[in-house]
């Protein structure tokens, strides 16, 4: 019994992580390649078989045998050669299945060193993730042997090496991080429905719970914070909004927009938007800081949203029913049938267009013209009038006076 070749490849398969018959196989066709390299020989056929069990190596050449060990320093040279780049070739292969199916979950390694901005980070068994300066999270350093946590973004073949993507910024980072350390989510209690992030910044998300006892946002804060705070201390104090989620687009909206308080909420289908009113108070709140509030509620809920204050409607909804008046046999109710549409402005009504006012609300196609057109006239007047003041005001500027 060969024992001594049963532990290498023994050792190889666990070192490498090889399935065992894989470098039963390669040393197999080594052992071939050796022999034709020996007899110079490409036409008559060889066989090698590896026992095993037993380790035990039988070659033939067509029907004479062959002992191996006999055939000098150049075959088992090239023996060796062909062995290599075959366990390279199993290795790679090996580590490309593995991180493939595994494409999407959070992993640790260890930093090893940059490389042009790029993290190299050591995964065990000689394996290491590439985490790109576009994938790190702003404002975040890496030290040499330091635990880091990632997402698997990618996995791809590029020159005879499997590359393996790494990420902090992506969404799927943060959806790890709360399945980690929200055992209800793991459980399928608490779901994750919509996510949006700015990595480095803030990040909404809106969770549903499908046990009526299981509170989704207090099990995602947990007590006194501990979850989400262990998430935010992983991602450098960046903000993290978790907000409940709710199948009535007017509710979901206006819980991502918290903490601004939400005083009314017109939803236009035909255009995507939703139009937002809140106070001067809580105008600064829904907007955030730099606009990222909400940039994130509209990523979050697939809405355009509009942020107006009770001024700036009334005067949309005022121009709206000025529209309506200069068309004849218009009737009144229909600036309240437009504003159930989420249509509060002749901007609004303008764009929506023709269509969906004789479809939803039963006008007939002349009357339907003649409302867009009013308002598109109403909609130029509006944009000459605000670019005046635009010109105005730099004017002023300019001219260092005070403005008007």
């Amino acid at each position: 019994m060969n024992q001594e070749l049963l532990r290498i490849v023994e050792n190889i398969a666990r070192d490498k992580n090889i399935d065992k018959e894989s470098i039963f196989r390669d040393l197999e066709e080594a052992m071939i390649s050796a022999i034709r390299k020996h007899f110079g020989d490409a036409d008559t056929e060889i066989v090698v078989q590896i026992d095993r069990r037993t380790g035990q190596v039988l070659a033939f050449r067509g029907d004479e045998a062959i002992d191996i060990t006999q055939l000098g320093r150049i075959p088992a040279q090239t023996a060796k050669q062909v062995m290599i780049q075959k366990i390279r070739a199993d290795e790679r292969e090996s580590v490309y299945h593995e991180y493939i199916q595994r494409r999407g979950q959070i992993l640790s390694g260890s930093v090893v060193r940059y490389e042009g901005g790029t993290v190299i980070v050591n995964l065990g068994h000689s394996v290491e993730g590439f985490l790109p300066k576009g994938e790190q999270i702003m404002g975040q350093s890496h030290r040499p042997g330091e635990r880091v946590r990632c997402v698997i973004l990618d996995v791809k073949e590029v020159a005879s090496q499997v590359k393996i993507i790494l990420s902090r910024t992506h969404p799927d980072f943060i959806r790890g991080l709360f399945e980690s350390e929200v055992p209800e989510i793991g459980e399928e209690v608490i779901e994750i429905r919509a996510l949006a992030r700015e990595a480095g910044y803030r990040t909404k998300v809106a969770v549903i719970s499908y046990d009526d006892k299981v509170d989704p946002v207090g099990a995602c804060v947990g007590v006194r914070g501990s979850r989400i705070k262990n998430i935010v201390e992983e991602l450098g104090g960046e903000k993290i909004d978790i907000v409940r989620w709710n199948e009535s687009s007017q509710i979901l909206v206006a819980n991502t927009l918290m903490p601004a308080k939400v005083s009314e909420i017109a939803l236009c289908f035909e255009l995507g938007r939703a139009t937002v009113v809140v106070t001067e108070d809580q105008l600064s709140l829904a907007i955030g800081k730099h606009g990222q509030n909400v940039r994130l509620a509209a990523r979050l809920t697939g809405w355009d949203i509009d942020i107006l204050t009770p001024e700036e409607y009334n005067k949309g909804v005022e121009a709206l029913a000025n529209c309506v008046k200069s068309v004849q046999a218009a009737p009144d109710v229909l600036v309240d049938k437009m504003i159930a549409l989420g249509i509060i402005s002749a901007m609004d009504l303008e764009e929506v267009g023709i269509e969906p006012l004789m479809s939803e609300l039963n006008i007939e196609p002349a009357m339907a013209r003649q409302l867009v057109e009013a308002a598109s006239e109403a909609a130029k007047a509006l944009d000459a009038a605000s670019q005046a003041k635009k010109e105005l005001a730099q004017q002023s500027k300019r001219l260092d006076l005070p403005e008007s």
